[in-house]
């Protein structure tokens, strides 16, 4: 598998140098073994030019009861420090969930009753839903400013059933919460047989399936990552078996869905230089890559996604673009919202009118009614942006949420 440049490794690995993307201001606040315990808990088109967001925040109103959970989100409080925010299904009332005296750098959301796992200054930490009931997992104190790999505390991923926290500390570790006690199944691989430690293989979670027998983990190396499926009872690790016309796809740090029974894994890039743009389908039993789409140098028109959604519908929901080869590298295209079949090209629908050339991220509601996107203000800005909802059954105004989110994940 062939793995992204040093910058996204950078980036993705070491989640504190994030402080180069600015961040709008939130809305003020209102009122004993452990991985056999984490087993058997877990058991239990051609796009059109760019449209206009609504010329004033608010244009169109929430109605009530808009959203099917709480959505939470990273922003800037009013000391421009970033906290966690949750927004409540009503679409209008945000909450200000965190008050550190540092950015919080990376969080996770418990499905089971909204409790909160968040990284800041070194440490892990445990909330409950309200931010209350503050408590520390670990201490990585203090920190390798010249090797951050070999100290840093990463993306913190509560189970299915609340019961156990995966997180990228030296390796893939997983925390009981019933019992308090830590245990690292994967370690990480790095050389420091010369002066300078060199990471050979890094590992950290992404995404549990639905009912916790899997693990989505990145593998990171010092030019780029991959991805591989972590089995939590057994602890196999299934890496990623490429075709021949898969070898340039950019699979891997959580840029991705997992179908509903989690067979299969659907990750895209709209963007091709160094490595290709597409659309991908892993089995994730095998490792298998399936080439769906294809952008590349050698394509005309290319073909290039983004944010790919397996419905229970059982069709596939995405930002597509059909870009004209000029032999330059694409970046930031104008994407529309497509619907297609499960193999991303058959019965291919425009969903709306809109086009998306400053998307950061993208937020799917679970029923794929609609799609929450981060949209940045300029296309300098490439982490988060202004928080707005697109209903994929009708080409209705955009709904206005937030001004600025990011990391943007739903609540219980």
């Amino acid at each position: 598998m062939k793995t992204k440049p040093f910058l996204a490794f950078i980036l993705l690995t070491l989640l504190a140098l994030a402080c180069a993307n600015p961040l709008g201001s939130a809305p003020a606040p209102q009122a004993g073994n452990v991985e056999t315990m984490v087993a058997a808990t877990l058991s239990a088109l051609t796009a059109s030019p760019d449209s206009a967001p609504p010329a004033t925040p608010g244009t169109v109103n929430p109605p009530s009861g808009l959203l099917p959970h709480s959505m939470y989100y990273l922003a800037n409080d009013g000391a421009q420090i970033t906290q966690i925010f949750r927004l409540e299904k009503d679409g209008k009332t945000a909450t200000q969930l965190t008050f550190e005296s540092a950015s919080v750098e990376d969080y996770d959301v418990s499905p089971i009753d909204g409790s909160i796992a968040y990284i800041t200054s070194g440490q892990l930490l445990l909330a409950g839903p309200d931010g209350n009931n503050r408590r520390m997992v670990l201490d990585a104190n203090p920190q390798d400013a010249v090797n951050p790999f070999l100290t840093r505390i990463v993306s913190p991923v509560f189970s299915p059933n609340g019961q156990t926290l995966a997180f990228g500390y030296k390796g893939l570790n997983f925390f009981s919460l019933a019992n308090g006690q830590s245990n690292r199944v994967l370690e990480d691989d790095v050389d420091t047989s010369n002066s300078f430690p060199f990471p050979r293989e890094l590992y950290w979670p992404e995404m549990y399936s639905a009912d916790g027998s899997k693990l989505i983990i990145t593998l990171g190396y010092y030019e780029g990552a991959s991805t591989a499926i972590y089995y939590t009872n057994g602890g196999a690790l299934v890496r990623l078996n490429d075709s021949d016309d898969s070898q340039r796809a950019i699979i891997c740090c959580g840029d991705y869905s997992l179908s509903a029974d989690a067979s299969q894994l659907f990750s895209a890039s709209p963007t091709y230089g160094m490595f290709s743009a597409g659309l991908w389908r892993v089995d994730t039993a095998s490792g298998s890559v399936t080439t769906l789409l294809s952008g590349d140098f050698e394509d005309n028109p290319a073909d290039v996604a983004d944010n790919p959604f397996p419905a229970p519908d059982g069709q596939l929901y995405y930002f597509y673009a059909s870009v004209p080869n000029t032999g330059d590298m694409v970046n930031r295209p104008p994407l529309q919202l497509v619907r297609s079949g499960a193999d991303g090209v058959t019965n291919r629908t425009i969903l709306r009118q809109e086009t998306f050339t400053n998307m950061n991220e993208a937020l799917w509601a679970p029923d794929g009614s609609f799609v929450i996107v981060a949209n940045a203000e300029v296309p300098e800005i490439y982490s988060g942006g202004r928080a707005e909802l697109y209903y994929t059954g009708n080409n209705t105004e955009a709904l206005w949420l937030v001004p600025f989110a990011k990391h943007m994940k739903w609540g219980p």
